[in-house]
């Protein structure tokens, strides 16, 4: 194999979403470990939410099944 063929990239290179630096290949999509356990603490605590969709109902837990 050529030394100057270049491989390419199965995923575009993209900033790490806590300090917008260069993403790592290990850590990806952030730069480093340390952002990518920031991220799972705010997962832990709750601070990300997926909000409900306003037409769905949801199920009535008083009624015995």
């Amino acid at each position: 194999m050529n030394s100057d063929s270049k491989v390419t990239p199965l995923r575009p290179k993209r900033p790490c979403p806590e300090c917008g630096k260069p993403s790592a290949r290990d850590t990806f999509p952030f730069c480093s470990t340390r952002c990518k356990d920031i991220d799972l603490n705010r997962w832990l605590k709750g601070a990300y939410v997926i909000k409900a969709r306003d037409d769905e109902e949801e199920p009535d837990t008083d009624e015995p099944k």
